[in-house]
């Protein structure tokens, strides 16, 4: 029975895992992982199970044949000279040993060796990535090792692996951080050391070109082995550097200024003169322009912003429909990419273009009803699950061709509790996403000239899962329904 159970499990592992191993650009993916590791433990016990009732029974028959051993072993030759004994040690090694045989083949090692190998089980590079994740989640929204692990903390060993990948990424003010969270929390049974430690930190402060604290870190270093050559050389030509130097930066204490209005955004710095305009704006209950369909039934319309315009459509997607859409994408999901350069960097989330079925369709048409645009030329609906600080830095939607993307429609399929907004960081708008709504916005003025103005990014998620939906509309099929036109300012 357990064989079959086991079974059973190595083949359900094979099946999850040819969908993709990433995680870490995925939150959703992530979450998998906890029902994965219930499966890995209950097939882990399964295997513990059969081989302890396996070794039992080869332990009864290893008494067995200690009572049956006959020879001498000081003089094994003379107990063979009578045949009788002779034949029965035959006998017995042929068959007793031939049932160990078969014992030990009954072993799951081999089945079990096969689930691991083909488990969902991240790979170092996940770890690597998810932890480059978090460093630039403290470089966007400001944060010690302390502010992004308040829910939940860090063991020195994991505080040390997010100062090294900071150090190899050259951010040497965040590992140097790291590495001091992570000296804090030594103990016993920490695999980090305290030497290795402090030689870090002696190096990140150099690299960050802080030299007194480098200076202090290898006098440390120094106090717990005094014959270290190489530390007293690394002390003498800190402080001769340190005379020839005239700066010295705070390691210590982060910079929370910024000139990108990408990242200011981001952490909700809007001007006040753009939070007056946009409560200037108004909302209304629409018809989109008086389709039939929404007579009965308007949309509730939010003008975001004038120019621009981007407007914000409440309420235009149910939980039910959410959730059906979710459980199309889930398995589908792969690594997002961009146009011209694959898979990147500057976008960390995971997605999929969905087939049109009843749910996709239905949700196709209320597109074109409340933009009363044509959906025949548009992109299939294309979900997004954001990866871990998932976010997608500014870029334009429109494209540099005959039939470029002239509008975009993008669903909030969840709220996000901090962090994810969507930034115009030209016009110095920001729209946090609300569960349900969508936005709504032109990449193209009616000449067909790319706006400008409407280039967008997606912040990282800092806390909380977020899921959108996009729907790229383009030029063709809307001649009639938005006329382009030979003037340069529309």
């Amino acid at each position: 029975m357990a064989i079959k159970k086991l079974t059973v499990c190595v083949l359900f592992s094979w099946i999850v895992c040819i969908t993709g191993h990433e995680f870490f650009s995925s939150t959703d993916k992530v979450a998998q992982l906890f029902e994965e590791e219930e499966d890995l433990l209950e097939s882990f016990r399964l295997y513990i199970d059969h081989e302890g009732k396996n070794v039992e029974k080869m332990k009864s028959i290893l008494v067995v044949l200690q009572l049956l051993t006959y020879l001498d072993p000081d003089n094994p030759e003379k107990t063979t000279r009578d045949p009788v004994a002779a034949y029965k040690l035959l006998r017995r090694v042929r068959r007793e040993w031939l049932t160990i045989v078969e014992y030990t083949q009954m072993s799951l090692y081999e089945a079990y060796q096969i689930l691991l190998d083909y488990a969902k089980i991240p790979q170092s590079e996940d770890l690597n990535k998810a932890a480059s994740e978090l460093i630039r989640l403290q470089e966007f929204y400001k944060l010690y090792p302390h502010n992004i692990t308040r829910e939940t903390s860090l063991n020195a060993d994991e505080a040390y692996h997010m100062g090294w990948v900071a150090y190899d990424e050259d951010k040497f003010q965040h590992a140097f951080l790291w590495f001091l969270y992570s000296l804090d929390r030594l103990t016993e049974y920490s695999t980090t050391t305290e030497k290795k430690l402090l030689r870090l930190l002696s190096l990140s402060a150099y690299h960050f070109g802080s030299l007194p604290v480098a200076i202090y870190f290898s006098q440390r270093l120094l106090n717990l082995d005094p014959t270290d050559e190489e530390v007293k050389v690394e002390i003498s030509l800190y402080k001769r550097l340190r005379f020839e130097r005239h700066s010295n930066p705070d390691i210590f204490t982060l910079n929370t200024k910024s000139n990108n209005s990408y990242e200011a955004l981001c952490r909700g710095e809007v001007d006040e003169r753009i939070s007056k305009r946009q409560r200037a704006l108004s909302c209304k209950y629409s018809t989109g322009g008086g389709n039939p369909r929404l007579m009965y039934a308007p949309v509730k319309e939010e003008v975001e912003w004038d120019e621009p315009r981007i407007i914000r459509y409440h309420d235009i997607i149910s939980d039910r429909e959410i959730e059906i859409l979710k459980n199309i994408s889930r398995p589908q999901l792969s690594r997002s990419q961009t146009r011209y350069q694959g898979v990147s960097n500057i976008r960390t989330s995971q997605s999929v273009f969905l087939e049109e079925d009843d749910t996709v369709a239905r949700i196709s048409q209320n597109i074109a009803d409340i933009t009363g645009l044509s959906v025949e030329s548009a992109e299939e609906l294309h979900v997004q699950n954001y990866g871990i600080g998932g976010r997608f830095d500014p870029h334009f939607d429109a494209w540099d061709d005959k039939n470029g993307r002239i509008a975009t429609f993008l669903i909030y399929m969840s709220d996000v509790e901090i962090g994810g907004a969507t930034v115009f960081p030209i016009v110095g708008v920001a729209l946090k996403p609300k569960k349900g709504s969508a936005v709504f916005w032109y990449n193209l003025h009616k000449n067909g000239r790319v706006d400008w103005d409407t280039q967008h990014a997606g912040c990282p998620v800092l806390v909380g899962n977020k899921w959108v939906a996009n729907k790229w509309i383009h030029e063709f099929g809307q001649e009639f329904r938005r006329p382009c036109s030979l003037s340069d300012w529309e």
